[in-house]
């Protein structure tokens, strides 16, 4: 099984960010657990290493505008464009995707968002129906195939409980993105939550038992 681990922290070197520390946590229980199993592959993508296509009127837009009308893209659309396809090839084949972030304004970050962008494709991650279902939902996911999604997010304050509860619409946003658009099987999110408000050792402690629960739930066997 592939796993592809996507870091979207900005400052993705810095080991003292909690994301970091929750990646960290990770990729010790990911080595202890596959060890001695050859079959498992883990690739790490640090969003902030990569210059990202973007939908902007000269990149992404013109790129899809020009292939729709069967016009000849410049060589660097061209370069652009297999960037993109790229991204989505190393998505699609892997079964098990990782998402490392930090809260940003209430928000995912910039980067994760152009990624986003490079990856829901239709024909390829969704299609659309020939009419809406029973709910007037006009697409359907393509990622059925025992694809799982595990988020690993940190923020300053807590969004499971009290007045930040409300505002907790981004990890809404990746779970109606993978789960309802792209049709995952599975979404689960380990939290480092309070950081600006509570000690360290809390903190952790809290996540390492969260991840502790979600891991092997993760990581149900499969044929992949």
């Amino acid at each position: 099984m592939k796993t592809l681990l996507i870091n979207a922290h900005p400052d993705y070197t810095n080991a003292a960010h909690y994301s970091a520390k929750l990646q960290a946590l990770f990729l010790k229980k990911f080595r202890e657990k596959f060890a001695d199993d050859k079959n498992e592959e883990l690739t790490v993508l640090n969003l902030y290493a990569q210059d990202l296509p973007q939908i902007t009127k000269d990149e992404l837009l013109a790129i899809w505008n020009k292939q729709a009308a069967g016009e000849v893209l410049t060589a660097q659309e061209n370069q652009l464009a297999t960037q993109s396809a790229d991204l989505l090839t190393q998505f699609k084949a892997h079964h098990r995707i990782v998402i490392v972030s930090p809260l940003h304004n209430f928000n995912i970050t910039s980067r994760m968002k152009d990624y986003l962008d490079n990856i829901l494709i239709a024909r390829e991650t969704f299609r659309y129906l020939d009419a809406p279902d029973a709910r007037g939902k006009v697409s359907t996911g393509l990622m059925t195939d025992d694809y799982r999604v595990l988020i690993l997010f940190a923020s300053g304050s807590i969004y499971t409980a009290g007045f930040y509860q409300a505002l907790d619409f981004a990890p809404r946003y990746l779970q109606s993105m993978f789960q309802e658009v792209m049709g995952f099987e599975h979404f689960d999110i380990v939290r480092a939550e309070g950081t600006a408000v509570l000690s360290e050792e809390e903190i952790l402690a809290k996540a390492a038992a969260e991840l502790e629960d979600e891991f092997e739930q993760f990581y149900l066997s499969s044929a992949y």
